[in-house]
C-alpha cells in the first residue's frame, strides 16, 4: 500500500478523516461536466499567429462595423471557402 503523504498526515492530525483505500477498480467514474461557455460546446479552437498589427487592424475593423471579431473571421473563412468552391460553413454571430 502507498505511504500517506504530508497532506494526509496533516489532515489526520487536525482531526479530519482521510480515505484509506482508493475507489474499487471496476467502478466507473462519472466525467466532470465542462464548465466552459455554452456557446463553445461542439466547437474547436483554431489558433493562428500573426504580427500584432494584424490583430489590431482586425479588432479596429470589427469595432468600426459594430461586429464581433469571431464574425469577421467567419466572414473571411466563408469568402476563402467560396473562392475554392467549398461550402460556406463558418457560422456567423449576431452583431453586438
Amino acid at each position: 500500500m502507498k505511504k500517506a503523504g504530508a497532506l494526509a498526515s496533516a489532515l489526520r492530525s487536525s482531526g479530519a478523516t482521510v480515505a484509506a483505500t482508493p475507489a474499487p477498480a471496476g467502478e466507473a467514474v462519472e466525467p466532470v461536466p465542462s464548465s466552459g461557455q455554452p456557446s463553445r460546446q461542439a466547437t474547436k479552437a483554431i489558433t493562428v499567429h500573426f504580427p500584432e498589427e494584424v490583430r489590431r487592424q482586425l479588432k479596429a475593423m470589427a469595432g468600426e462595423q459594430g461586429r464581433y471579431i469571431d464574425d469577421m473571421v467567419a466572414e473571411a473563412f466563408n469568402l476563402l471557402f467560396a473562392k475554392y468552391r467549398k461550402a460556406e460553413i463558418a457560422p456567423r454571430k449576431v452583431s453586438k
